[in-house]
């Protein structure tokens, strides 16, 4: 298959050679558990602790495959408001096709148990490049609290808060979180579904 040559070749080859990787297999099981915690919050500790290597190990190989353009960051957004998470980051992948690679995952989406991931990591990676080539100057966060509340995408623009939430079903209903309205009383939001995606991604 196509994709996985390319994950074996590029991926698990030339840039194991780049600035002579040291531990190749960490490269790799770091790789993998990064593709499963789509959408989730990624702690260098917790990865360090799983993989056997120090923190500053984990921050280079991440560090390594953002420049290679495998993957991203989004930091949490915060004006230090109280129960707010101001330290965390989320990390994606620039092709959701590389990510079901290194995880051997390619079945149908009905048999699937993380299409929502997939969704919100297309979304977001889709918006980047949106963002991009309409030279909008946009600065891209997520947003989560102490209590697990939280928003996908938070977009700063001229100071002014977007939010975006992704759904994979249409038909789900979603709530702004309270504590977001009161925080940010002035900011818009909408939900990203496959009904209405287009506007969002496609430059006019």
């Amino acid at each position: 298959m196509l994709l996985m040559n390319l994950v074996n070749s590029y991926l698990y080859k030339d840039i194991l050679e780049y600035k002579g990787i040291k531990k190749p297999d960490i490269l790799r099981k770091l790789t993998i558990a990064l593709a499963l915690q789509v959408g989730s919050e990624v702690s260098y500790n917790e990865l360090s602790n799983m993989l056997g290597v120090d923190k500053k190990t984990i921050e280079n190989y991440i560090s390594l495959l953002e420049k290679c353009f495998v993957v991203f960051r989004l930091d949490s957004y915060s004006r230090n408001i109280k129960n707010e998470l101001k330290k965390s980051k989320k990390i994606y992948f620039y092709d959701n096709g590389v990510r079901n690679a290194v995880i051997n995952n390619f079945s149908p989406i009905e048999m699937r148990n993380d299409v929502g991931l997939l969704w919100e990591n297309l979304m977001i990676v889709e918006r980047i490049k949106h963002n991009a080539y309409s030279n909008s100057y946009v600065q891209s966060y997520f947003w989560r609290t102490q209590r697990q509340q939280e928003i996908d995408l938070i977009e700063v623009v001229d100071g002014w808060l977007h939010a975006f939430e992704f759904k994979w079903k249409s038909e789900k209903k979603t709530r702004v979180p309270q504590p977001f309205i009161n925080a940010y009383p002035d900011s818009t939001y909408e939900t990203i579904t496959p009904d209405n995606f287009k506007d969002f991604i496609f430059v006019p």
